[in-house]
């Protein structure tokens, strides 16, 4: 008897193959049975004119503190994630010093937007070293499996102290100490290192993320010592974008001279809204070399979703909005219906000096209504219906628009901002982005950006959107979509157990309601440890999500199962099909 039969669903098995109907059969776990499966089941789950696909494995969240506390890892629970890889951009909390917590919380946050209170309240510190950090992980029972990586700003803090946290030169003794460090991290588990050298990423101080200047003897330093560590490790890169030569160079030649892949992000610009296609030429002709060099990309753009309740507005630093700004938001909301006060807000010469206020003065052309007027999320929107060609529509100025359009909804109304990937008003770049076989999806940023995005909802968004909805361009096939966020993620992380539905294989899959599969509307809750804010958006259209083969979620709703484990190194694909019954 198989411990659960998934009947008749539209199997989308993440290799590419076409979809086709079948039954999935589990037990103990793995995946039993494919095809026509005879016999019974503990359970059974009618799929008929639903998919059946792999669990989403989910390569760039920041769960790294939030994982010591929250079981479901939300909101990527909500939609149809089995995996998720923390510990990108250089930032997390092992190793740490005891006196150094509040230093990596300050960092975390001014990075990743995560509220300090709720990290510095929520976090169980029990570990001082990055294997102490995994045992401390491995303890806990969650919804998902969750894997970690080696943060570059933890490993130079804790080797070099504060010249390590002011960029200051490595000596070669520190890049032999953290080399050490980073090896010693990936032989306990971890799947690779990460680090940001790009400008954005900045301590809540100001400073940048330890690691960002770093010189390349320091860079391939540590890459020698992965090459070392017992298992494969990935080496991840955020730099400014568009990728220069010279960063380029010195990753190829770090991916082949030790044998390791290595990850880095890729944006579109739009001071350089092409650049992308000599990045990605140069990976092409890397990985004809032998390099194993892959761009990591967005399914839609990075950007901000904005209002009174977010970390960001065009309205945030006016002497008259930061009379109010400490208010409670129902008190805050009252004045802001006040004409008197919204006079005195839309009224006040912004201080331009101010690079944040002039990003945001100077964007309304980029700013567009979150929800369309058949009310639907719309992230890929037409430039004249931004808040720019409102103001020329309506004859008013674009920041009464902006104001007008956050006091919807209670004053809980959204604007929402790309800031990358749409330089050229529409997902024309994306699309050859997704279609390119270099490239591999990431950066939902699940756990982070807590006040302005909610990025971890990318994977329902490739089927809904990308699938089914998209009306401006070509669309993605279902075989393409299921793919790029199933075995191809799964592949660049050496987790070869999962990502494909075949016997043997890990049984972490998705029953999904194509026809009725929404991301809802994101709402700013406040239900992080603290009371610490965050952006929430959960979806509708996943019957069910199975991790080792337990329903985790059913219609939306947690089951109470908690099969999800620590994932120690790379994960080895089966040896042989599990036995029929």
């Amino acid at each position: 008897m198989y411990d659960l039969i998934i009947r008749g669903g539209k199997v989308v098995d993440g290799t590419g193959a076409p979809a086709r109907i079948a039954d999935v059969a589990v037990k103990d776990g793995k995946i039993a049975a494919l095809g026509k499966v005879t016999g019974s089941a503990t359970r059974e789950i009618d799929a008929d004119g639903l998919l059946v696909t792999p669990g989403w494995v989910d390569i760039h969240t920041h769960y790294d503190g939030q994982a010591t506390w929250d079981p479901y890892l939300s909101p990527s629970c909500f939609h149809g994630v089995t995996t998720v890889v923390m510990g990108n951009c250089g930032v997390g909390f092992a190793p740490a010093k005891p006196d150094k917590h509040q230093w990596l919380i300050e960092l975390m946050e001014g990075v990743e937007d995560i509220p300090g209170t709720a990290l510095a309240e929520g976090i169980r510190w029990g570990w001082e070293t990055f294997p102490q950090y995994m045992d401390a992980l491995e303890k806990d029972k969650r919804v998902m499996d969750v894997a970690a990586q080696v943060p570059h700003g933890s490993v130079r803090a804790y080797v070099m102290g504060e010249r390590g946290a002011r960029n200051e030169p490595a000596t070669p003794e520190d890049i032999a100490q953290m080399g050490k460090i980073v090896k010693e991290g990936i032989d306990a588990g971890a799947l690779g290192f990460s680090t940001s050298r790009t400008v954005f990423h900045r301590a809540k101080d100001g400073e940048y993320v330890p690691g960002t200047t770093a010189d390349e003897a320091e860079l391939m330093g540590i890459g020698e010592a992965m090459g070392k560590a017992a298992n494969r490790g990935v080496f991840e890169l955020v730099a400014d974008q568009p990728l220069s030569t010279q960063e380029f160079k010195w990753a190829k030649a770090l991916a082949l001279k030790n044998e390791i892949p290595v990850s880095y992000v890729m944006f579109q610009t739009s001071e350089a809204p092409d650049e992308w296609r000599t990045t990605l030429r140069l990976t092409e002709e890397a990985q004809r070399e032998g390099a194993e060099i892959s761009a990591q990309v967005a399914c839609r753009p990075t950007g901000a979703v904005i209002g009174w309740q977010s970390t960001y507005h065009p309205f945030m630093l006016l002497k008259a909005y930061q009379a109010i700004a400490g208010l409670p938001f129902p008190e805050r909301l009252k004045k802001l219906k006040d004409p008197e006060v919204r006079a005195s807000i839309l009224n006040e010469k912004p201080d331009l000096s101010d690079p944040m206020t002039a990003m945001m003065q100077s964007g309304f052309s980029r700013m567009f209504p979150l929800v369309d007027e058949e009310g639907n999320l719309d992230y890929e929107p037409l430039p004249e219906n931004s808040v720019e060609g409102m103001a020329k529509r309506f004859g008013k100025p674009c920041n009464e628009i902006v104001y007008d359009m956050f006091m919807a909804n209670e004053g809980r109304g959204y604007v929402y901002m790309p800031i990358f990937n749409y330089a050229h008003n529409s997902f024309e770049a994306i699309h050859e982005w997704l279609s390119h076989p270099s490239t591999v999806l990431g950066l939902s940023d699940g756990g982070a950006h807590c006040g302005i995005i909610c990025d971890a909802s990318f994977p329902t968004y490739m089927l809904s959107y990308w699938v089914r909805d998209r009306t401006r361009g070509p669309r993605l096939s279902l075989e393409q979509a299921v793919q790029k966020q199933t075995q191809s993620t799964a592949q660049l992380y050496g987790l070869n157990d999962r990502g494909v539905i075949a016997p043997g294989m890990k049984a972490d899959l998705n029953v999904i309601d194509l026809n009725n599969l929404k991301i809802l509307a994101p709402e700013m809750i406040f239900d992080l440890p603290a009371n610490g804010r965050r952006m929430m958006q959960r979806a509708e259209g996943y019957r069910a999500t199975i991790v080792s083969g337990v329903v985790t979620f059913e219609n939306g709703a947690a089951t109470g199962e908690m099969p999800g484990r620590l994932i120690r190194g790379p994960q080895n694909a089966p040896v042989k099909q599990a036995a029929a019954e």
